[in-house]
């Protein structure tokens, strides 16, 4: 499928910046979230970074993926 074998539209820099930046704010939400329920800080952080590190690696190939296909474009 050709759809499939074109170059990206960004470069691989800008969408690490854009996936790093994205995340930090899922991070500081999370962690706030997460310290509402639990009400510990440490578990809170915890629970914040845990999550986000997974979050950010799919969102990542999601995102370099979805850069692959030319419908809608």
């Amino acid at each position: 499928m050709d759809a499939f074998r074109r170059r990206p539209h960004q470069q691989l820099s800008r969408a690490v910046a854009k996936t790093l930046g994205y995340r930090f704010f899922m991070v500081c939400i999370t962690v706030a979230v997460a310290f509402l329920v639990v009400g510990d800080v440490g578990d809170a952080l915890s629970i914040g970074l845990v999550a986000n590190v997974v979050k950010t690696g799919t969102y990542f190939v999601y995102e370099r993926a979805w850069d692959h296909i030319d419908w809608g474009v």
